[in-house]
């Protein structure tokens, strides 16, 4: 069986763990506030039509 069993998954600790690049944090968070900033722009952008 794959996955949801007890002690299935990376173990505690992962040192293959993703600690840089696209899926951090800090770049998820980053674009996040792009999104955002994006969305307000395109708001902005169709209240001066």
């Amino acid at each position: 069986m794959h996955g949801g069993a007890p002690e299935s998954g990376a173990p505690r600790g992962n040192q293959n763990a993703r600690k840089h690049g696209l899926f951090t944090k800090a770049a998820t968070a980053e674009r996040k506030q792009i999104e955002v900033l994006l969305a307000d722009a395109r708001k902005l952008l169709q209240q001066m039509k």
